[in-house]
């Protein structure tokens, strides 16, 4: 995934169950929303009593079937265990889904959903349509286990979490390359424009969040103080370094895949690429993904993946409870539990899923502890501790959408 999902761009075409979101767009309902402060107010004790036996409705990134394989044959049949719960699991994201809430705020409507899988822009234009129910973290009894003063989990695209979306996943880019075709890959930002001019053909950008991830990480690496990118958006500093990302990018389009005519849409896309030897590199935001493609038999053996010097991002993934939610209490249900420790091990297996957990280890019990730390370890990714030092923290949304609009106007546009 590309994950997370999650996770993309204001304005960017996506993919969604056109049925679902007329579903959503006309369903009208003369049940109207719950105040706010009445969910909240209320004890865990009462919440689990509400919540118990309802059906809860999450839109989600359902583009990898790993993680469809652990929501539908783990998370589903554990809700209905413990809690009654029915989880529908509707395709979905981004623009399509600020867009849908915002029309159901605007016609007074209760949603038609109840959480959704987010991050970064998304969490930014939820929050300024005000549609997520919030605070809820101090509500869960797994957040516990969190350390949010952690930045790579407090604080999403350099906004404070304060509580209005729950960590699920924390993950960091890394370049995938094929072993057998690269034997000496580009180590670092600075290696790559000499690495691609004399590999022509093999190298290209998806237009998408995670090529817009890459080129954020590159251009933080170009200005040599990740420090800069920190806090509120620097117009400024976007215009300079931008402008040599530019420069660096449109360089190397004529050695890139197609000759830099053209650039693929979807991850999916590249990754197919990849996976058919037209290029022998792809790139993930899950650091760990490219031992579930290789498990899954998409990849190569060979395939193997790194993080370029001096680093790229990482960044956290969440779930975010709707304000119109018709089942907040169910909602926050299984949000908690895939705040769970067994839900997050399940998760981090790298022949589960592979996404890095968002839990302290320090704060879990000694057996707790145990059962993370003999997870199979990754075979063809780096650890996580030889890359967290590498880790630059994610800019403010900004940048992603001045990136995404540049990049199509400097690169794709401006080609002659």
């Amino acid at each position: 995934m590309q994950y997370y999902p999650f996770r993309q761009l204001f304005g960017m075409r996506i993919l969604v169950s056109g049925l679902f979101f007329f579903t959503v767009l006309v369903s009208c309902s003369s049940r109207q929303s719950r105040d706010s402060a009445e969910i909240l107010n209320q004890s865990w004790a009462q919440v689990e009593q509400r919540g118990r036996n309802q059906p809860v409705t999450l839109l989600m990134w359902q583009g990898d079937p790993y993680i469809n394989k652990y929501m539908a044959g783990y998370v589903k049949p554990m809700l209905k265990q413990r809690y009654g719960i029915d989880l529908t699991v509707a395709g979905g994201q981004g623009a399509q889904l600020v867009q849908t809430l915002a029309a159901e705020r605007d016609a007074d409507q209760p949603s038609q959903l109840d959480m959704a899988w987010i991050n970064g822009e998304t969490f930014y234009q939820l929050r300024q349509i005000d549609a997520l129910l919030g605070p809820v973290t101090d509500k869960m009894p797994n957040a516990r286990y969190v350390d949010f003063s952690n930045p790579f989990i407090g604080t999403d695209f350099q906004q404070p979490v304060a509580g209005m979306e729950v960590p699920w996943g924390n993950v960091q880019l890394a370049f995938i390359y094929d072993s057998q075709r690269v034997p000496t890959p580009p180590r670092s930002f600075a290696d790559l424009p000499a690495y691609v001019r004399s590999h022509p053909g093999q190298f290209t950008i998806p237009n998408e969040f995670t090529g817009m991830t890459i080129l954020k990480s590159w251009m933080i690496a170009l200005s040599g103080n990740p420090a800069l990118f920190r806090g509120e958006f620097k117009p400024e500093v976007y215009a300079r370094w931008s402008g040599e990302l530019w420069k660096q990018i449109n360089a190397l389009r004529p050695y890139f895949w197609k000759q830099g005519r053209t650039f693929p849409e979807q991850l999916t896309t590249l990754h197919q690429l990849f996976a058919n030897g037209e290029v022998a590199f792809t790139f993930s935001n899950n650091d760990a993904e490219v031992d579930n493609k290789i498990n899954l038999g998409f990849f190569p053996t060979t395939a193997r993946a790194y993080v370029p010097t001096p680093g790229t991002i990482q960044n956290s993934h969440y779930m975010g409870i709707i304000r119109q939610a018709q089942h907040p209490e169910a909602a926050m249900l299984v949000a908690n539990f895939l705040l769970s420790p067994e839900a997050q091990l399940k998760k981090m297996d790298p022949n589960v899923w592979g996404d890095h957990t968002v839990l302290d280890l320090r704060k879990l019990s000694p057996a707790q502890r145990t059962q993370f730390e003999n997870l199979p370890t990754r075979r063809y990714a780096p650890r996580r501790e030889a890359i967290q030092g590498m880790a630059f923290e994610e800019p403010a949304p900004e940048y992603m959408t001045r990136l995404y609009a540049d990049f199509r106007k400097q690169v794709i546009e401006a080609q002659p």
